[in-house]
């Protein structure tokens, strides 16, 4: 089978933060062969092909994209409007916005039924074009925890993206249960919604119950993710031993060091909230519900502490949490890099690594994936400039020349999709409430 070489004029392997100049980079089926200077590259047989590139890095790993969301706009798009079929049919269409964009591997904590389970197969089967998928299932909730979000008298449906459990037996079961529908991972709603007078957040489960559901999940071979702002569930999450740590914004220094003794990867996930703040519109109800600026304030009063937790050698993973309206598929992937260097102080080369190294420890078959080393998989990305030099270089389109998955390249263009027969299935008619004053001041009425 012939050979591609690809010249190099700058290479960034991810196994250090240094990039390497005038390399010579050698794919066959799918793996790299050779990788080394240019002058000491074997030469190309006939058949072979050559190219050459300005600057090549491992594909882009997001550990936290949502496939059974579908860009939606609330809970109820979420939850109500779709059955697990169509989302399925839309989270591979999706899968393939997300690939273009320059990930090859993805993270999907929390799902709907078997969805990134399917997606993934298909994927691997050779029948879609995708990324490489870490698959889950229902988010693991419990009562008034952050995925409980149906009121009492409705109960919880079995189209909900969470699997509500009550008891620790309840707990378990569901565990066996994905791991033996084919999870690679499985996610713990570990925030709840009461808080103690001071203002800390309640954790949804004990200690006791996250270590046993943890210690099964590992048992059974499958990673464990939890959803975690507050510190009593950042705490609980580092103590059980949980893999991936999803935002940790109102963490403290006894987390941070729980966390390193855990070997918890966190992935703070600033995409969305940031993506809140700063896109907005007036008429948006998480204006004027207060939701977005409750976001400026969690970036405000974690981003400290996350400077901290870098400090304290902490890994970090990049996750975008795409699949809400404020984040589409395909289009923020890489904005985590930008505010991992803007807000955290991170280098340009550090976020790379964050974005592919560290990720790749979330995956399946990790160990080969995440950098650029002979006998690992051919995924990278060939850019037309540095994101060393600029790191917002990765969220244009127009820079990223070719995106390589399995020393294959794939397709870029993306498919245009009417939202309102995709995702917007939201009944919401109005966002004011037009009584005569109202009317008045908008101009449209008068007496």
């Amino acid at each position: 089978m012939s050979a591609l070489h690809l010249h190099c004029q700058n290479l960034f392997d991810a196994t250090g933060l240094e990039a390497r100049a005038d390399q010579t980079l050698i794919v066959e089926n799918g793996l790299i062969r050779h990788l080394g200077p240019r002058h000491q590259a074997p030469r190309p047989q006939p058949g072979d092909q050559e190219l050459r590139a300005e600057f090549v890095m491992p594909g882009l790993i997001d550990v936290h994209t949502h496939l059974a969301f579908g860009n939606a706009q609330s809970e109820e798009d979420i939850d109500i409007w779709t059955s697990d079929e169509f989302r399925a049919l839309r989270g591979l269409f999706f899968a393939q916005h997300v690939l273009a964009a320059g990930v090859t591997s993805m993270v999907c904590p929390g799902d709907s039924g078997q969805l990134s389970i399917a997606v993934r197969n298909a994927v691997n089967a050779g029948l879609f074009e995708g990324p490489r998928i870490a698959a889950s299932s229902r988010v693991i909730t419990n009562r008034q925890s952050l995925n409980d979000w149906f009121p009492s008298r409705v109960g919880a449906p079995e189209y909900f993206t969470a699997r509500l459990v009550t008891s620790r037996a309840e707990a378990l079961a569901e565990i066996r249960t994905q791991a033996k529908d084919g999870v690679d991972l499985i996610k713990i709603a570990m925030d709840g919604t009461q808080r103690r007078p001071n203002g800390d957040i309640i954790a949804a489960f004990t200690l006791d119950e996250t270590r046993e559901m943890v210690e099964e999940a590992h048992r059974l071979g499958c990673k464990v993710a939890t959803h975690a702002y507050g510190r009593e569930a950042v705490m609980y999450a580092a103590k059980a031993g949980v893999d991936l740590v999803f935002h940790a914004f109102y963490m403290d220094d006894a987390c941070i060091e729980a966390l390193l003794q855990a070997g918890s990867i966190l992935a703070p996930t600033m995409t969305f909230p940031q993506n809140t703040v700063d896109f907005c519109q007036p008429h948006d109800p998480a204006i004027a519900t207060g939701y977005a600026g409750y976001c400026a304030r969690t970036l405000e009063l974690g981003t400290p502490v996350l400077k901290r937790a870098k400090a304290a050698g902490i890994p970090f993973a990049c996750g975008s949490d795409s699949g809400f309206a404020v984040t589409p598929y395909g289009e923020w992937h890489a904005r985590e890099l930008e505010l991992l260097v803007e807000r955290l102080g991170f280098s340009p080369a550090e976020a790379l690594y964050a974005a592919t190294n560290v990720g790749a420890r979330c995956m399946p078959r990790g160990e080969s994936l995440g950098t650029l080393e002979v006998g690992k998989q051919a995924d990278f990305l060939v850019l037309d400039g540095s994101p060393l030099e600029d790191i917002r270089l990765l969220q244009d389109r127009s820079r990223i020349q070719a995106v390589y998955k399995a020393g294959k390249p794939v397709r870029q263009e993306r498919t245009r999709y009417n939202p309102k027969q995709v995702s917007d299935f939201n009944s919401l008619k109005w966002t004011d409430l037009y009584t005569r004053e109202r009317v008045a001041e908008l101009g449209k009425w008068s007496l």
